[in-house]
């Protein structure tokens, strides 16, 4: 099928000379969606996927996980509508079981038209959920790609009870002395957007069982790593293009991200090798991607570094965020009306998250 590519205008008032001629651009959206739980329904004997089969605790059966494959292509296909009638062409993904969940998920109806290729690697989370991007092959060529592994460790000081609330997809001790946190790794890939250059890495940080104030020095961990990529990148070239996007399990104003990644949540701060977050002014609006004891916070990040936000639009560059969410996204009754409407022990949802996701623009200059 034959994509049209959309364009919209800006009308720009001159002082003395009245209106200038319109400008055009191409955009093209990027996203982020934790699709929360994409399992098959085979039980795999290297991971704690027991619950996820047909005869497991959460009674995964092939209709279950066709109907969730159908529900995540919905969403996948309008992220990012009215403003782009396309698909993203790059979308980070997390918890996914394998590469065969995201096989199955191209091939629904709603996305073939759209050729997305995938990037994955298995990571040691115990469960078994990975990271992973799927891409349009018709704009983005992928032309390296690697899993960086978070090596971490739980401090012996922590109590026995504090280890033991840390859940299963966290925390692997294997004998008394080993105590390394077995986490996603951080997905880094370099490619080319049409013919300009960029780098994206997808993340899935630590998560906060066992408590945020237990857990946030992991988060910390996370977010040096990814300083360490971006600095690594941008040593071969100052003007690297890096888009970081992830659930990182902590809001944009938490230390991880503020501190040590040191994203700023206004353009006019982001100094040359610095990192902007556009998703810190939505949390201060009060929007949120994810929702517990009915406070929102926005776990689910784009952010990008400088050279992503020039203004003249010459190449491409950041436009506007937004969070995705639509009625059909949405729990309209029962305790947890107004939040996610993920799955239950009867029906297929959707996932506990929604999706992010960014403009890239660029003026078409005859």
């Amino acid at each position: 099928m034959k994509f049209i590519r959309i364009s919209f205008y800006i009308i720009v008032l001159g002082i003395f000379q009245g209106y200038s001629q319109p400008k055009k651009y191409k955009i093209h959206t990027v996203a982020f969606y934790n699709f929360e739980n994409l399992y098959d329904t085979v039980d795999d004997d290297f991971t704690n996927d027991d619950e996820w089969t047909p005869n497991g605790t959460q009674h995964w059966t092939k209709q279950k996980y066709e109907q969730k494959l159908k529900n995540l292509a919905r969403v996948i296909s309008e992220i990012g509508t009215p403003e782009n009638s396309n698909a993203p062409v790059l979308l980070g993904c997390a918890e996914v079981e394998n590469r065969d969940v995201l096989e199955d998920l191209i091939k629904e109806p709603k996305l073939q038209q759209f050729d997305f290729g995938i990037i994955h690697f298995d990571s040691p989370d115990k469960r078994g959920i990975d990271v992973a991007l799927l891409y349009q092959k018709k704009y983005f060529r992928p032309t390296s790609f690697s899993n960086i592994p978070l090596i971490i460790y739980k401090k012996n000081s922590l109590k026995k009870e504090e280890q033991s609330e840390i859940e299963d997809d966290e925390l692997e001790i294997k004998k008394e002395n080993n105590n390394r946190v077995f986490t996603r790794d951080q997905l880094l890939v370099s490619g080319f957007l049409e013919n300009e250059e960029i780098h994206i890495i997808v993340n899935h940080w630590p998560s906060r069982s066992g408590g945020e104030k237990a857990t946030t020095l992991f988060r910390e961990a996370a977010g040096k790593l990814n300083r360490k990529i971006i600095d690594s990148l941008q040593q071969i070239n100052p003007q690297a293009k890096v888009m970081t996007m992830g659930d990182f399990n902590d809001g944009p104003i938490n230390n991880s991200i503020k501190t040590a990644l040191g994203a700023k949540g206004k353009k006019s701060e982001v100094l040359e090798f610095g990192v902007f977050n556009p998703f810190e002014e939505l949390v201060n609006k009060g929007l949120g991607t994810i929702a517990f004891r009915d406070s929102w916070n926005i776990f689910d990040q784009i952010m990008m570094t400088a050279s992503l936000t020039k203004s003249d639009f010459a190449t491409f560059s950041f436009w506007k965020a937004g969070i995705f969410t639509r009625p059909y996204l949405i729990q309209n009754s029962g305790q947890y009306k107004g939040y996610p409407l993920r799955n239950t022990l009867t029906e297929a949802g959707f996932s506990d998250h929604f999706p992010v996701y960014i403009y890239l623009i660029k003026e078409i200059r005859q």
